[in-house]
């Protein structure tokens, strides 16, 4: 504890210092015509600040907050936690028939699939259950009701996409749709994969001429429709090019239709059936497991957020976070958390976290852990100081295998292919209309390791500006410490 005070009023002291940023960074900015004032930037080394600009200032972070939700899954719900959807009931089996009603009760499981629901409604006929007399009830009192998309302005104009898709503890298939799409010069031909029992899909699309690759310019927001019979018909609008072949994942249809028709068909396809409605509830204390079905452990999902920069997923983990946090009153929560004290025990536990590792949570802005907000804040000292705390976890090489690797793979594949940096450094990327950020790891030209955080908060940061900046800064450090390096710090 003695070291970390040591180490936290060190780390406090270089604050009213002021130095110029590395020329290659200022020289971007300029060039690019983005103020200084509009970056905040952290590179240490050890215990040696090498850069710090603006580095106690809140700012937007984009997708580099998913860091903070990974670090803190990790450390708080342990790499061995799984999600877990399970098939219960207090009803009596005789003669094949339930009697009773069937729970389907979601616990955050980020694999829940088609496939994992027709295994588990096969292990019920493998049990001699044939007709399930009673309901089928969707139990997602961990996250109760996690509804918080509804009544909401979209984030932004493609509220149909995957990244905007916010997680319940009881999803399947991330609620998508996968449309594939193929026209000829008169007509274009649909399929819908999954299938579900009474929606279908059409289209008011006009074909036009134009390159197949740019078919997404002619895309307008697509609806579900439903008649009075309670059938759902897909339709997709705008223009789409003749002789085309594209594809698409579209989140149109709502999340209670989507589960009960896709359960109603896989269990129709088994041979079963069921007499009742489909509604929200709870499993009854009593409730005896029938079937489940289990994630992949916690630090391959950590990857498949990192990597590719999976929102949906890390607001999964986020809220189980805060599924999982006594409640800061009561000191347990007995009763299922609301959507408000769910998000609130979520921050409490990051902060938490910070905390016991030094890390001052003023101005630190969390809502809903995946970086796609306008609202969340964290400063460079803050993430530089999580990232620092990430060298020294026990579960450090999990976190940091789940880095995209500069040049190499996820989302900095394609960037400082021609940097010392490349095949090296291990860096989380940010990116909204307003904002570009990076956050993570990159050894020095003497291959020793340097955390290092950027972001750049300005409307001037599109078209690959805000990037450059960034790419400036990682390359400067890839380049820098073949001998001691002057510490930087400024405000």
């Amino acid at each position: 504890m003695l070291r970390r005070l040591v180490i936290a009023a060190a780390f406090a002291a270089w604050l009213p210092a002021h130095a110029q940023l590395p020329e290659p960074v200022a020289r971007v900015l300029a060039d690019n015509g983005i103020p200084e004032a509009a970056l905040g930037a952290l590179v240490l080394r050890g215990d040696t600040v090498v850069l710090a600009h603006q580095a106690t200032q809140p700012m937007q972070p984009a997708s580099t907050m998913k860091l903070v939700t990974t670090m803190v899954g990790l450390e708080q719900l342990g790499p061995v936690f799984r999600g877990r959807t399970e098939l219960r009931s207090n009803g009596e089996v005789k003669n094949g028939v339930l009697k009773g009603d069937l729970v389907l009760k979601g616990g955050a499981d980020m694999d829940f699939s088609s496939e994992a629901l027709e295994n588990m409604l096969r292990a019920l006929r493998y049990q001699g259950i044939r007709k399930i007399a009673g309901k089928l009830v969707l139990d997602r009192q961990l996250f109760n009701p996690a509804r918080s998309d509804v009544g909401v302005p979209p984030f932004d104009e493609s509220p149909e996409a995957y990244y905007n898709v916010i997680p319940d503890a009881l999803m399947i298939n991330k609620n998508m749709l996968q449309i594939d799409m193929r026209s000829t010069v008169k007509r274009i031909k649909l399929e819908m994969q999954p299938t579900l029992e009474k929606v279908s899909i059409g289209s008011d699309m006009v074909l036009v001429d134009g390159e197949c690759k740019k078919w997404e310019d002619g895309w307008k927001l697509p609806e579900a429709v439903r008649d009075k019979s309670g059938r759902i018909k897909v339709v997709l609008h705008g223009t789409f090019p003749r002789d085309c072949v594209a594809d698409n994942s579209i989140n149109v249809v709502d999340r209670n239709d989507y589960l009960d028709r896709l359960f109603r068909l896989k269990w129709k396809q088994l041979g079963g059936t069921i007499s009742g409605a489909t509604v929200e509830g709870a499993a009854p204390p009593d409730a005896q497991l029938l079937a489940a079905h289990t994630s992949r452990p916690l630090p391959e999902l950590v990857r498949d957020i990192n990597k590719p920069s999976d929102n949906t997923l890390a607001r999964t983990v986020f809220l189980s976070l805060g599924s999982l946090e006594a409640d800061p009153l009561l000191g347990s929560h007995p009763l299922p958390p609301s959507p408000d004290t769910t998000y609130t025990r979520a921050d409490q536990a990051v902060r938490n976290w910070m905390r016991a590792h030094q890390i001052d949570d003023s101005g630190l802005v969390l809502e809903n852990g995946s970086g796609l907000s306008r609202l969340e804040r964290i400063s460079p000292q803050q993430m530089g100081g999580l990232l620092k705390a990430g060298l020294a976890s026990n579960w450090a090489p999990e976190f940091q295998a789940s880095l995209p690797i500069v040049a190499v793979d996820g989302t900095m594949r394609r960037r400082l292919k021609d940097s010392p940096a490349a095949g090296h450094a291990r860096l989380k990327t940010g990116s909204l209309s307003n904002v570009a950020a990076v956050a993570g790891y990159v050894p020095d030209a003497s291959g020793r390791t340097c955390v290092v955080v950027g972001m750049v908060n300005s409307d001037l940061v599109k078209n690959g500006k805000g990037r450059a900046v960034l790419d400036a800064l990682i390359d400067w450090v890839a380049r820098s410490g073949s001998v001691d390096t002057t510490v930087a710090v400024s405000h």
